[in-house]
């Protein structure tokens, strides 16, 4: 078991936690981020500091939001550090706009929530300049994928919707201890300044995503009869016979906004 011990601390299991010890790796995260003195900085998850220490070096200050209690109050001994303790997945993270400034996110996130953590972050896309952030490898290649790919599918679509997607470098699993059983990958995140494909209700736009690829074998017709028939879809620029994958991020915004016309005038 004492290779879950990391600087004195047990990983714990049911926080996903994996901590980065390989000071290439570091080195190269931290200048993908490019911290400066003058930006608002947050970190979620900052475990045991491996990025927090050389990003406050650069920047001089820093937020963090950390969920482990013991790991939180580490923190809380240093001065130049806010913490926030709590579930990143329930955090307010328009809490820390400062008019005129958009912040920076960025950490080694936990693998077992990072999508739902993703689309709770979206929420403030508008606040957030840019995001960088360590996940499992295949989740940014489902991030960066286009269409008629097995990899594309509602990540994909609401990541790009919202964000330019940029993988950044791929991270061996020995980077970490204890070592996770998957590659890893850093991914740079910036949040669209104008949507190139706005959408009248991204609610709708999710949920149009949610029903095509959880039938993603089903052809666009069958997936969406309940709401559009053959002629409508082919009226919106969509083959009825292509499957969800098919479908571009432009077809997708048509698609939620036909939807919410439809049920707007009902």
């Amino acid at each position: 078991m004492t290779d879950n011990v990391h600087l004195g601390h047990r990983a714990r299991k049911r926080f996903g936690q994996n901590f980065l010890n390989d000071a290439e790796v570091i080195g190269n995260i931290v200048r993908a981020i490019n911290p400066q003195p003058d930006d608002v900085l947050v970190e979620i998850g900052p475990g045991l500091g491996a990025l927090t220490e050389p990003v406050l070096e650069a920047a001089g200050q820093l937020q963090v939001v950390e969920l482990d209690r013991d790991l939180a109050a580490r923190l809380r001994q240093r001065g130049d550090i806010v913490v926030h303790e709590g579930d990143a997945l329930k955090f307010d993270f328009g809490s820390l706009h400062q008019p005129g400034k958009t912040f920076k996110v960025f950490g080694n996130l936990p693998y077992n929530i990072s999508t739902p953590l993703l689309f709770h972050l979206f929420r403030w896309s508008d606040c957030i300049d840019q995001m960088h952030f360590m996940l499992q490898k295949e989740v940014v290649e489902r991030m960066a994928a286009g269409p008629n790919s097995k990899q594309y599918g509602r990540l994909s679509v609401m990541t790009q919707y919202f964000c330019q997607v940029i993988p950044v470098l791929e991270v061996p699993p020995h980077a970490f201890k204890p070592a996770p059983k998957v590659d890893s990958a850093v991914v740079r995140l910036v949040p669209h300044k104008v949507k190139p494909y706005p959408v009248k209700d991204e609610k709708r736009l999710s949920q149009i995503l949610t029903e095509a690829f959880n039938q993603r074998r089903k052809t666009v017709r069958n997936t969406f009869k309940a709401h559009f028939t053959a002629e409508q879809l082919e009226a919106l620029g969509v083959d009825p016979n292509a499957r969800p994958e098919n479908l571009s991020l432009p077809q997708y915004v048509k698609l939620a906004d036909a939807l919410t016309e439809q049920l707007t005038e009902e």
